[in-house]
């Protein structure tokens, strides 16, 4: 225990270290009493949001935000220690989301405003509003339109665990999805399984260790024999694929229209999208998660 603050105080940089009040000593004696809360603070934030998110990672920017509260600490102020540990770890925590966040805050306005009034015009014309309508009624073009599509899924595409148009400071409030809502997450995290699975191998390997095994680029590349420039090549490779093939079954109108349908690579494609659908089955999705829309343990391990 001691050994960890030590690091967390050693790696703390100069630049934010505020005026020094207490001593050294009674500095990591205030560190290593409210270590606990740091846990608990990171525990009631895991309860409302994906289960992608690493408890590492939320640990690690709350510790760092304890050691700064520590220093800048003044008694004199009359303000609880505890009271104001919270407010800094609590802050260090929501920065440490945001920051986690794959999409820029642009593109979840956008996301939220786009849903907003799609659902509005659902409800005013009874049907589903065509791309025509929405883009008119959002004062953008379809071109506008499909490009923010395409970002959310690039920012959601890897998320094993949930899908979600918000950003970090939303997700925390969210509350929890209908029936319909929860069925149609778990649909779409079982066709992203299904896809992964269906990629060509070597695709496959890089996707699997980069992004679900969170392993190096260099380690993969020396796995494969080739370099890390090639590895990046068939990332972007398999996540275009992805995309594709999941807008293919998802949403067919961003699904792309070949210039040459009968090309080798335009059949290859189509071949993919086929072996997607081949796959998998309404069942077999929905048992890739619980009724909580959480992957499974062993489905997780097999991926």
């Amino acid at each position: 225990m001691t050994s960890t603050v030590t690091t967390a105080v050693a790696d703390l940089d100069a630049d934010i270290a505020e005026a020094t009040v207490l001593s050294a000593r009674e500095q990591e004696e205030l560190i290593r009493q409210h270590m606990p809360l740091v846990g608990h603070l990171v525990r009631d934030m895991l309860t409302r949001i994906p289960n992608h998110i690493h408890r590492d990672d939320l640990t690690s920017a709350g510790l760092h935000a304890l050691v700064t509260a520590a220093r800048g600490w003044d008694p004199d102020r009359g303000i609880p220690f505890h009271r104001f540990a919270t407010t800094r770890i609590r802050g260090a925590i929501l920065d440490e989301l945001r920051a986690l966040d794959w999409a820029t805050r642009s593109v979840r306005t956008k996301a939220r405003a786009t849903d907003s009034t799609r659902q509005h015009l659902t409800c005013t014309l009874g049907r589903t509003p065509t791309p025509e309508e929405l883009a008119q009624a959002l004062g953008t073009t379809t071109t506008d339109l499909n490009q923010t599509d395409t970002d959310v899924q690039r920012a959601t595409v890897l998320s094993l665990q949930g899908f979600t148009t918000t950003s970090a400071d939303d997700l925390v409030t969210e509350r929890t999805p209908g029936p319909e809502d929860m069925l149609l997450r778990r649909e779409q995290i079982g066709y992203l399984h299904h896809a992964i699975e269906s990629l060509p191998e070597r695709l496959r390997v890089v996707i699997t260790e980069y992004f679900l095994n969170e392993r190096p680029m260099a380690d993969i590349a020396e796995d494969l024999g080739v370099t890390e420039s090639r590895i990046s090549q068939l990332r972007a490779e398999a996540l275009s694929l992805l995309k594709d093939g999941m807008n293919t079954h998802l949403d067919p109108d961003l699904a792309p229209v070949p210039d040459n349908p009968e090309s080798i690579v335009a059949r290859r494609r189509a071949g993919y999208f086929s072996n997607i659908a081949g796959n998998t089955s309404l069942h077999s999705r929905l048992a890739l998660t619980n009724v909580n829309g959480h992957t499974r343990s062993a489905v997780g391990a097999s991926v």
